[in-house]
């Protein structure tokens, strides 16, 4: 009998210890985000320029370069989106377009990059700080890594290239001095 209470009192001390164990999932999540912050990339949990949607999802943060901010603008997966949405590449439309057109080199590469892109990538925003990906988090970091030339070619292709031009030699941006 005491036997049987020794081993009740060492599963009630062994059995939180399980609960707090990460799961497969989790573990694979964490060595993601550790290998992609060691490239350089932010990972933070956000809540996402989707609508209606107030749940945090991951967020993978390439930022421009000091002094070449980029364009703003929201492309947002079909599943994601309504018909009225202008189509940019076969699976994606503009929530928001940046301003000025992108040059075709870019937008070639941009356009093979989201082809390639898994199914969970729902968004992909540009601010004048960073060019950010919004997804799931379905892969791990090998497949992953296979993305990441591409992300870098795109932010560079957009560095410098914002929807409007900072003010520079205390002129504003309609040419009038300021005071």
């Amino acid at each position: 009998m005491t036997w049987l209470i020794i081993l009740f009192v060492l599963m009630l001390v062994i059995s939180p210890v399980m609960w707090l164990r990460p799961s497969p999932r989790q573990r694979r999540v964490a060595g993601l985000r550790s290998e992609a912050m060691k490239t350089g990339l932010s990972v933070k949990l956000e809540t996402p320029p989707l609508h209606d949607t107030r749940t945090a999802m991951p967020a993978y943060r390439w930022h421009y370069p000091p002094g070449r901010p980029g364009p703003d603008f929201v492309l947002v997966r079909d599943s994601e989106s309504g018909a009225s949405l202008r189509p940019f590449a076969h699976g994606w439309r503009w929530r928001r377009e940046p301003l000025r057109p992108l040059p075709e080199a870019l937008e070639t590469r941009f356009k093979g990059l989201l082809s390639r892109l898994p199914q969970d990538a729902l968004v992909i925003e540009s601010s004048r700080q960073a060019l950010t990906l919004w997804w799931w988090e379905s892969q791990d970091f090998a497949r992953f890594s296979t993305y990441l030339e591409d992300f870098t070619a795109l932010r560079d292709g957009l560095a410098g290239r914002p929807d409007v031009p900072e003010a520079t030699d205390a002129t504003d941006v309609l040419g009038s001095r300021r005071e």
